[in-house]
């Protein structure tokens, strides 16, 4: 669905009476309140899902608890109802470029979440885009697709050592400093711990692993431990 189409949408569809519909008002008015409460915001989504385009017309929102409330409320719908959500994919997907971080990061989570109902296999086309952050120069990026990654791997087990070898490369990027890179990896661990029974390569995921028993940082040097206490001693046959 273009923007331009959502855009109308959330205004109460083509040809209406301009102004949103007064279940749209309700549901901004609900996004704008402090301690908004999302499980209620979400539980409407799913009653309702002509609302959700008013939710991706939300992101280009004046008010800041609109753009964001609306990117959380569409993150958590998708988790839980994936297939509702999967027919904005290419909106999220565009997100990807937007000029504001948490947008994007909140698009990476929510891509990853419609992976269990992407039928028509567009993250596969979209994955070297989906995991470009990884090589830097934006941490917080790379560990958010990187986390996020393991979700995909999970629902699609075909593209986990695609996303195996991408996630592996956090040895290699160049960030702003080297703890941004030694916190990376950290959560590189943890990621390919959540799908490790998948990947075929396991070795190269070992030595990956066990090279960071030497990291400088205690806590990814304590991933590394609890990656190997779980999985190695298996012969690499350790479930996720």
């Amino acid at each position: 669905m273009s923007g331009f189409a959502v855009r109308r949408a959330a205004a109460g569809g083509l040809g209406s009476a301009p102004g949103p519909r007064p279940a749209t008002r309700r549901l901004l008015r609900r996004l704008e309140e402090p301690g908004a409460d999302f499980p209620r915001i979400v539980a409407r989504a799913k009653r309702q899902p002509d609302l959700i385009p008013a939710l991706t017309a939300g992101f280009v929102s004046a008010s800041a608890p609109v753009r964001f409330g609306s990117a959380k409320t569409l993150s958590l719908l998708a988790a839980e109802r994936p297939e509702l959500v999967y027919p904005y994919f290419d909106f999220f997907l565009q997100q990807l470029d937007g000029r504001n971080s948490i947008l994007r990061w909140n698009a990476a989570r929510t891509l990853a979440c419609l992976a269990p109902a992407d039928r028509e296999n567009k993250l596969e086309a979209a994955l070297d885009k989906y995991l470009s952050p990884i090589p830097g120069p934006q941490m917080i990026a790379a560990a958010n697709a990187i986390g996020w990654a393991s979700t995909i791997a999970l629902a699609k087990p075909r593209l986990a050592n695609r996303i195996a070898r991408a996630i592996l490369g956090v040895s290699h990027a160049v960030y702003r400093t080297d703890e941004c890179r030694n916190v990376a990896i950290g959560h590189a661990i943890l990621s390919l711990s959540r799908f490790y029974g998948l990947i075929t390569d396991k070795k190269a995921v070992l030595r990956f692993v066990r090279a960071q028993l030497e990291n400088p940082r205690p806590a990814t040097r304590a991933k590394a431990l609890r990656f190997l206490g779980k999985h190695a001693g298996a012969g690499g046959a350790a479930q996720c």
